[in-house]
């Protein structure tokens, strides 16, 4: 079993959501210890553990910095697999952080992904395995932008910063935004 395959069997033994992003966000692997319910009753409190806390302000060259040590891996992954690493949201988040400056909220923040200023953006990626060019966001958003991210095959990024009024009005939980809109 490799290092990460714990996290779908955990899925699949009935652990909730919240405890597998935990097992994932500190790599702990569930069934080294007996009645396990919560990282934190194994966490020695005289460590300095950060899992929990605020998220770093990195500089910006930090995050360019990041952002292609990522995509590097990204293709050299999908270059020896033939498959595709699932990181692209995560890769579109960090590219809006890095080139527009928005302030991303802590991990799982329900309703946006970030500020910019006094806005809260919703940041939605189109991965290069995509066959359309849109995405779908969920209307209950607490968002005033959303941030479409496009990345092409060979790993080029494309943005486009939108305002939600100027979004289709309609009905229903989401609604889908077009990269040529």
């Amino acid at each position: 079993m490799s290092d990460w395959d714990f996290l779908h069997s955990m899925h699949d033994e009935g652990y909730s959501p919240e405890q597998i992003a935990e097992a994932a966000a500190c790599g702990y692997n569930p069934w080294e210890h007996d009645n396990w319910d919560s990282i934190e009753e194994f966490v020695d409190d005289d460590e300095d553990w950060d899992c929990d806390e605020e998220p770093k302000n990195p500089t910006t060259l930090e995050l360019w910095e990041l952002l292609d040590d990522l995509i590097r891996t990204a293709q050299n992954y999908l270059e020896l697999t033939g498959r595709h690493l699932p990181i692209y949201g995560e890769l579109g988040e960090l590219y809006g952080e890095a080139k527009y400056g928005i302030k991303r909220h802590k991990p799982f923040t329900q309703g946006s992904d970030g500020k910019l200023g006094k806005d809260f953006v919703e940041i939605k990626t189109i991965s290069p395995h995509k066959s359309d060019n849109t995405v779908l966001v969920k209307r209950a958003g607490n968002f005033n932008r959303l941030l479409i991210v496009k990345i092409s095959v060979d790993f080029k990024f494309k943005s486009k910063m939108i305002d939600r009024k100027s979004l289709r009005k309609g009905s229903g939980k989401h609604f889908k935004a077009k990269w040529s809109e």
